[in-house]
């Protein structure tokens, strides 16, 4: 099928069967995919939390829109950015970009001096609002890989961040949730968006021409 075909298919499951578990491969291709997301100046600054532990879901359902949801998905991918941007992030992650394009390390020094002055200036509630929205980038295309796997999933800001961020940890990993992202098999029974259209406000509405 066709990607066009795929994003016709899929859509936000409001029920899952807690009985139908995703493989680790297919779990694993849905990673790589976000891992090969796109990020500004390629620092990749999040990170992929993925909870399968049912204990864990029950402590992270607290405040979530749809906790049932969360509940019964197969797993949960937690897209938690970094609270701020330093030097010796960007240095890490440069110096890891020349090792392994065998450059001597401090080959984009120029360049990294520049953003390391960029972000100098910024509060880290600017930097958060700007690794936050890296996330985004490979949420989409990890719920266009789920789609093509004809794994079903449900994108979700409906939950309650520093539950998350206490249940896992992030705080001492330097990381702050900002959406999640439920994989699974839709309950047919259950779930009422399934037998439904898909909507979506024409083309010539959507597009606006200059």
């Amino acid at each position: 099928m066709s990607l066009i075909e795929n994003l016709n298919w899929r859509h936000a499951v409001k029920a899952y069967d807690p009985n139908k578990k995703i493989s680790q491969e297919d779990l694993t291709t849905i990673l790589e995919s976000a891992r090969l997301a796109p990020t500004s100046s390629g620092l990749q600054p999040f990170r992929i939390i993925v909870v399968e532990n049912q204990e864990l879901k029950e402590q992270m359902v607290a405040g979530a829109l749809n906790p049932e949801v969360m509940r019964d998905s197969s797993h949960v991918l937690v897209f938690a950015a970094w609270d701020s941007y330093s030097n010796e992030k960007i240095d890490k992650v440069y110096d890891y970009h020349t090792d392994v394009r065998d450059l001597p390390r401090g080959r984009f020094g120029s360049y990294t001096d520049t953003i390391k002055k960029m972000y100098g200036a910024q509060t880290p509630e600017e930097h958060f609002a700007h690794t936050a929205r890296q996330t985004y980038i490979a949420l989409g295309i990890a719920l266009a890989q789920a789609a093509e796997l004809k794994i079903d999933s449900t994108p979700a800001e409906g939950f309650n961040n520093a539950v998350v961020d206490e249940v896992l940890g992030l705080k001492e990993l330097g990381l702050k949730s900002v959406t999640l992202l439920y994989l699974g098999y839709r309950d047919e029974a259950n779930d009422w968006l399934s037998s439904m259209k898909k909507v979506r406000i024409p083309m010539d509405e959507f597009i606006i021409k200059k």
